[in-house]
């Protein structure tokens, strides 16, 4: 429970990596705050989280990241209820694949919009209220293909490596009032959106992995709380890595 009193919000948190995190720091005591873009979509979460002991609250909201409007009444929604937001983690994002020759501009700027604009209004939406706070937790989830890039995730591997420029800009900004930024870059991990893949590349990439398995969704919510936690208190700007050793 050593987040009891803190208050948290997790974007996209409908389902895997997002769901898994919001649960992680409801276990550890948190107020947590999960957004999805439709009414109900958290509905798994917030009943995952009820079952938990701690018995802490959650709430769901629903938001379109990609829309500066949007944002901006979820921020004064959360800010109105809980007084403060301490956690914030930006997990909202899509994909839309294909080769970079037959990307369209449409596809291209879909992932952007919301996998790195979508983060830049949330993070601007609430780092007022932390500044003013003087203290707070800014957690981006990235993926390594950030690092590495990808073939036929150009626009989905450019969001990500402009996470990454965008996290250590606001670490630098951000410091002098004691909020933290860092990214969490997971390689292979078993969600709904890795579950498309045949089992031929699902055994190619395991190939890849020294660790010989794939990640959980609560493999990064581990790190992810770490990083929340006053033991990552003078860790910011950083980008580590959760991939089983993939990209090493």
């Amino acid at each position: 429970m050593q987040f009891q009193g803190k208050v948290a919000l997790v974007t996209g948190a409908s389902r895997g990596i997002g769901r898994a995190v919001a649960v992680h720091l409801a276990r550890e005591g948190a107020t947590v705050f999960c957004t999805s873009t439709k009414a109900g979509g958290c509905a798994d979460t917030l009943a995952a989280i009820a079952a938990l002991p701690s018995g802490t609250p959650a709430q769901a909201l629903v938001v379109d990241v990609a829309d500066a409007a949007s944002v901006e009444a979820l921020a004064k929604d959360v800010l109105e209820r809980a007084g403060r937001l301490d956690f914030l983690v930006n997990n909202a994002g899509i994909t839309r694949d294909g080769l970079f020759l037959r990307m369209s501009g449409d596809d291209f700027d879909a992932v952007l919009g919301t996998n790195l604009r979508g983060a830049f209004f949330v993070c601007k939406a609430f780092a007022r209220a932390m500044a003013k706070a003087r203290g707070g937790r800014i957690v981006n989830i990235g993926s390594v293909v950030g690092l590495t890039g990808n073939a036929g995730q150009a626009n989905y591997a450019a969001s990500k490596a402009g996470l990454i420029g965008l996290s250590k800009s606001l670490a630098q900004e951000l410091a002098s009032r004691g909020i933290t930024v860092n990214v969490v870059a997971p390689g292979f991990i078993a969600t709904d959106m890795t579950s498309v893949l045949t089992e031929e590349v699902k055994t190619a990439m395991l190939a890849q992995i020294p660790l010989q398995r794939f990640g959980e969704p609560e493999d990064v919510a581990k790190v992810v709380s770490f990083l929340c936690s006053d033991a990552a208190a003078y860790v910011t700007g950083q980008t580590l890595v959760v991939d089983g050793g993939m990209t090493m």
